[in-house]
C-alpha cells in the first residue's frame, strides 16, 4: 500500500524539499552561502533565497518579510575572547506578530521537524520582531 507523501505528513506539518538539505550541506561544508532563507509553500519547505558569502548581516535581515513567517540559517563568523576565529550556524524561526495566525501555527508546528533535517545547526533564535535577532544578540549567543 502506498500513501501520498503530502498527506502522510499532514499531522507533523510538511514535506521538506531535497534542495533545502542540499543547499544547507553546501553552506555547512563548502561555505558556498552566507545564509539561506526558507519558506513553506504548498505543504513543503523550499529554499526562497541564497545569500552570497560576501553578503552582510544587514542583507540577511532585509530578506525577511515584515508580515510573513520564514525559517533561515546563517553562517556566523566571529572572534572569541582568546582571539580565535570561529563560526556557528544559527537557525532562525521568524514569526512576526503581523503574520496570519494560521501561518504562525504551520511554521511553529513544522519547525522542529525541519530543523532535524538540517544536521549541524548550533544555535536557534526565535524572533517576532527584528530587534530579537539583532547582530548584538547573535554575537551574545555565539560566544
Amino acid at each position: 500500500m502506498h500513501e501520498v507523501f503530502g498527506q502522510a505528513n499532514a499531522a507533523s506539518g510538511m514535506a521538506v524539499h531535497d534542495d533545502c538539505k542540499l543547499r544547507f550541506q553546501e553552506l555547512k561544508s563548502k561555505r558556498s552561502y552566507r545564509f539561506i532563507v526558507f519558506k513553506i509553500e504548498e505543504q513543503q519547505v523550499v529554499v526562497e533565497k541564497l545569500g552570497e558569502p560576501s553578503e552582510s548581516y544587514d542583507d540577511f535581515m532585509a530578506s525577511f518579510p515584515a508580515d510573513e513567517c520564514r525559517y533561515a540559517v546563517y553562517d556566523f563568523d566571529f572572534t572569541t575572547d582568546e582571539n580565535c576565529q570561529k563560526s556557528k550556524i544559527f537557525f532562525y524561526a521568524w514569526s512576526p506578530d503581523t503574520s496570519r495566525v494560521r501561518m504562525k501555527m504551520v511554521y511553529a508546528s513544522s519547525k522542529d521537524r525541519f530543523k532535524r533535517e538540517l544536521d549541524g545547526i548550533q544555535v536557534e533564535l526565535q524572533a517576532t520582531d527584528p530587534s530579537e535577532m539583532s547582530l548584538d544578540i547573535v554575537k551574545g549567543r555565539a560566544l
